[in-house]
């Protein structure tokens, strides 16, 4: 990155190079530097003085910062999982279907890391959450934007999702994600170029609609998964996004235990049914074809 662009992007952050930082050393004597000007480099790279006045409880009581500091946890691994599924998509897009593995890999990892963070609410009971629950008022995780980002991202599509976000920046953003391709549109239209026999309709659709699980997609994976051979890209990438989807479906089921724990079966403060409406959520498959053509080999 050219050094006008870093300072573009990063404020004080002045790169480095190999050279400069051993000569550091050296006349540091191997300690740490101690003395900068009015920014820790740190900072002015990672913002956290920035990100750390972002918890802004409305309680007094003191379990609510778990709460709020996990959502915000959560909302960042959101931004950076869809950040890699774009990666993913677009190398699929372009044929390259082996670069497309670390991006989708590094997903899984991710999704890994989004999971353990429910870990750490584990501590919070009915009466916990009821403590400062009312002073929420309606906001509830399902509005959250870049979580329907990850949706899209995947193929789990309703237009009608994109609807709480009238007025906001993130309507425009969600309108224009739900428009275009998904990462599974974009991996069946692949199939189709690697010579399957691909039906049109699944090729050739309103992307702002659900994907209905073809049969056709699924026979391509059945071919490919009984194809043998090291070269064989698209089994691998099945099985990369096969990893993603799995631990999708574990956010999901873990989002439900904890709701199931903090408030069992009562409404949720979005206006849903809570329990129900995680129940119905975790029925729309991601990738469909794939887990259909383990069936069927």
């Amino acid at each position: 990155m050219p050094r006008e662009a870093s300072a573009a992007n990063y404020g004080a952050v002045e790169t480095t190079t190999a050279a400069q930082r051993d000569e550091r050393a050296a006349r540091n004597g191997g300690q740490p530097t101690l003395e900068f000007g009015q920014r820790v480099p740190y900072d002015s790279y990672v913002h956290a003085s920035t990100l750390h006045t972002l918890q802004r409880t409305i309680s007094g009581d003191p379990g609510e910062m778990s709460f709020l500091v996990v959502s915000q946890i959560m909302e960042l691994y959101f931004k950076l999982i869809r950040h890699e599924l774009a990666q993913a998509r677009d190398h699929v897009r372009a044929d390259r279907p082996w670069p497309a593995l670390a991006p989708l890999r590094r997903a899984a990892l991710h999704l890994e890391g989004l999971n353990a963070a429910w870990q750490t609410l584990r501590w919070m009971t009915p009466g916990d959450f009821n403590r400062f629950r009312d002073l929420l008022g309606e906001g509830s995780g399902f509005q959250s934007a870049m979580y329907r980002q990850v949706e899209f991202a995947l193929g789990l599509r309703n237009r009608a999702l994109i609807r709480p976000f009238r007025g906001s920046p993130a309507f425009d953003e969600l309108t224009a994600a739900i428009q275009e391709p998904s990462l599974w549109d974009e991996v069946i239209r692949l199939l189709a170029r690697a010579g399957h026999d691909i039906d049109a309709k699944s090729i050739d659709r309103d992307f702002q609609e659900e994907h209905e699980p073809d049969p056709t997609v699924a026979e391509a994976w059945v071919h490919i998964y009984r194809t043998d051979g090291p070269d064989n890209h698209l089994r691998m990438l099945g099985e990369a996004l096969t990893e993603v989807a799995d631990r999708f479906g574990d956010w999901r089921y873990l989002h439900l235990k904890a709701v199931q724990r903090t408030m069992g079966a009562k409404t949720g403060t979005g206006g849903s049914n809570g329990l129900a409406w995680l129940q119905r959520s975790m029925n729309r498959t991601v990738f469909p074809e794939l887990w259909i053509a383990r069936t069927d080999m």
